[in-house]
């Protein structure tokens, strides 16, 4: 089977548990913010807890750009379900690509079977963009460390078994990067999960707050066993994850397009469908061109994170402008839709709501601007 057999293979396999298992459940689900315990069984099912973790731990080991194609058809359905497998890749992308022989050995059958689910830890109260302010400690105990501190708006958090922490095992270290490391944390003594997080949209997905006090963590959990990395193995893997909010964003815009084409050919206004009013198709023709030049983007950065490339800066575009177009594209079919378009009956409502998270989300969308001009000077110097 050749690579675009594969890809259409499994696509298709996606689109039909959707079509099944999720889409006819998802208003509900989400009206009411309930966890879906029945589809993340069937996404374990599908292996997506595996699909970028390489075939001989068990994954899927699928190429970055069909990752992302994925993200986008699950995204056009429910933005929610992508979070729950994201946030889970990337963690097991940190161990993957900087863990031990004996940490990859350990964690990723279990991550690749979706038996062990997770996520990234690394935001906390007062520190979100700007990681190297965070305040939870890790401190050497023999041959544990003691972790203290408290981390914020974790994905996964409530449902998840295993966290990869990011941590100060160096407070006084300068720069402040070197005292950064990255454990694998799961649940137990010490480690407490608090309230849930009610957010304006994306929901389902379980946000919560997750407290350490006297925390003890053995001394081999520590990613790549050397401290000091933390912050570039944590960065490395919000590569994979700008990567997939850039994915989701598509799916969004996609689904707000999809849904503003169909209504304004039914919707009638002075004696004819809307779609044949100018004012609708200016809309329309902007929307669908800002969604493909999402698409575009996230298969260019695709292609570098697959190369093995430093793609910052592709992920970034991708993240900055796909994000941006969820956001454009969802109020312009709100505003297609009329007041039914702000009715909770109408799915243009969701994706709207559901929009603003990916602008926020890994990484703020001013922060993807300073990194792709940085970026842009590094590489063009005079």
């Amino acid at each position: 089977m050749n690579d675009t057999d594969q890809e259409a293979l499994i696509l298709d396999s996606v689109a039909r548990f959707l079509d099944r298992e999720v889409r006819p459940y998802v208003h509900a689900l989400e009206h009411d913010d309930i966890w879906p315990a029945d589809i993340v069984e069937g996404m374990k099912e599908l292996g997506l807890f595996g699909a970028t973790i390489a075939a001989e731990y068990g994954g899927l080991g699928l190429p970055t750009g069909i990752y992302a194609k994925i993200v986008e058809k699950v995204s056009t359905v429910w933005m929610s379900l992508a979070g729950i497998f994201n946030s889970h890749l990337i963690m097991a992308a940190a161990v993957e690509r900087f863990g031990t022989p004996a940490q990859k050995e350990e964690f990723l059958p279990r991550f690749a079977s979706g038996e062990l689910r997770g996520g990234l830890a690394l935001t906390e109260p007062d520190c979100g963009t700007d990681l190297q302010a965070i305040r939870t400690v890790a401190s050497r105990d023999g041959g544990e460390y003691l972790v203290n501190g408290t981390k914020t708006w974790i994905s996964n958090g409530i449902h998840g078994q295993i966290f990869a922490l990011l941590v100060k095992t160096d407070p006084a270290a300068d720069p402040r990067h070197r005292g950064m490391s990255l454990f694998l944390a799961e649940k137990g003594p010490g480690f407490t999960v608090g309230r849930k997080l009610e957010k304006l949209g994306y929901k389902g997905i379980d946000s919560a707050e997750l407290s350490f006090s006297d925390y003890r963590i053995p001394a081999d959990r520590l990613i790549g066993a050397a401290e000091g990395r933390g912050l570039q193995q944590a960065l490395g893997g919000l590569e994979l994850g700008r990567i997939n909010v850039a994915a989701r964003g598509v799916g969004v815009a996609q689904a707000a397009l999809d849904e503003a084409i169909t209504y304004s050919q039914v919707r009638k206004t002075f004696g004819k469908p809307i779609c044949e009013h100018q004012a609708i198709q200016l809309k329309l023709a902007d929307m669908a061109t800002q969604v493909r030049a999402a698409r575009l983007l996230v298969e260019d950065a695709a292609r570098a994170y697959d190369k093995g490339e430093r793609c910052d800066m592709e992920a970034g575009m991708a993240k900055l402008f796909a994000s941006e177009a969820a956001i454009n594209v969802s109020l312009e079919a709100m505003r297609i839709h009329g007041g039914y378009g702000y009715s909770k009956e109408f799915t243009v409502e969701r994706l709207y709501r559901d929009a603003p998270l990916l602008v926020i989300g890994e990484g703020t969308n001013e922060l993807q601007r300073i990194i792709i001009a940085r970026q842009l000077i590094e590489r063009n110097p005079v």
